[in-house]
């Protein structure tokens, strides 16, 4: 009886065909392009000018303002002629400058009111918006609308607001109040101005952090019984502290550097002294006081810096976790 035929199988030999992937991590490296010359030019261009830009128009005047401190020198004549008198110019504006004890005094109200008014308002409407009410996206748009503004244009719009002749509010209430030129009225009619361009700002920073929280969080806390204050106050605000710092920082340096509006309105005089505007008006001014102004900028200089560090060192820790 004979076998029933078997199929043939072909003999496997040494040198099978590789299946795909065998020559994974096997193959030839590929080469790296190297930068042309053309490709060197750009990059180098890339940094420097940035890097030109940001020293020649920050870095360098920062440190001429702070050696020109301690000099007589009233922007006459060359600099050889500069006389080097130590920290007098600094004693002078602790001691003998009348209206640099005002401009600290408002200064420091300016930063009162920023905190006191402008960000409970503005982390207020940010609220509101991001539960996506009827209507949010007008809302959002109208608030944020003063931001893109300058001051010195804000101040000319609240002008048509403040004009004791033909002013509105004058107009409403029946009154001849002199707001601008009034000491006992400007500089609250100034900061009303400033907080209706700060909110929207602040809005917006807490509106970005709100979107960036986790919902979870929100409604763990619902679950144990909180209520929407609560759970904002113990849980949502405290997650923000990244904002909170940042709104911290620029609130304080926007305080210190306030300038456009008040000189807009009166030149930061008869009420409105501002450090700000102290240090315009000794530069530019009649005076000419090159040295004395710097000093007071130098004085700005230092408490924008502290603040400033402050925010780096707590990026920086958030960075490392």
């Amino acid at each position: 009886m004979s076998s029933p035929d078997l199929p043939l199988v072909a003999p496997q030999t040494a040198h099978a065909a590789p299946s795909a992937g065998s020559h994974k991590g096997t193959g030839k490296k590929q080469r790296v392009r190297r930068l042309t010359g053309r490709d060197r030019v750009a990059v180098i261009l890339m940094v420097a000018i940035p890097t030109l830009v940001v020293v020649g128009l920050i870095w360098l005047p920062a440190i001429a303002s702070v050696l020109l401190s301690f000099t007589n020198w009233n922007g006459v004549g060359s600099l050889a002629d500069v006389k080097v008198i130590g920290v007098e110019n600094y004693t002078n504006v602790f001691t003998n400058y009348p209206p640099f004890k005002p401009a600290v005094e408002h200064n420091l109200l300016w930063l009162v009111v920023m905190f006191v008014v402008a960000t409970p308002l503005g982390i207020l409407f940010a609220v509101l918006i991001d539960k996506e009410l009827k209507g949010s996206r007008f809302y959002q748009t109208a608030l944020y609308l003063p931001v893109v503004l300058s001051l010195a244009l804000v101040g000319f719009i609240w002008q048509l607001m403040y004009s004791r002749d033909q002013g509105l509010i004058n107009a409403v209430l029946g009154t001849q109040i002199d707001f601008y030129g009034d000491p006992k009225w400007n500089i609250w009619a100034a900061l009303f101005a400033t907080c209706w361009k700060q909110v929207g700002y602040v809005m917006l920073l807490y509106l970005a952090g709100l979107k960036g929280v986790d919902a979870s969080l929100k409604e763990a806390a619902q679950m144990d019984g909180a209520n929407q204050v609560q759970t904002f106050f113990r849980i949502v605000f405290p997650v923000m502290r990244p904002i909170n710092i940042i709104v911290l920082v620029i609130t304080v340096i926007e305080s210190l550097r306030a300038f456009d509006l008040v000189w807009v309105i009166n030149q930061g005089r008869n009420g409105l002294e501002l450090i700000a505007t102290l240090v315009t008006a000794n530069i530019v001014g009649e005076a000419s006081r090159i040295g004395f102004g710097s000093a007071l900028a130098t004085i700005m200089l230092v408490i924008s810096l502290v603040f400033i560090s402050i925010y780096l060192w707590v990026v920086m820790r958030e960075d490392e976790r």
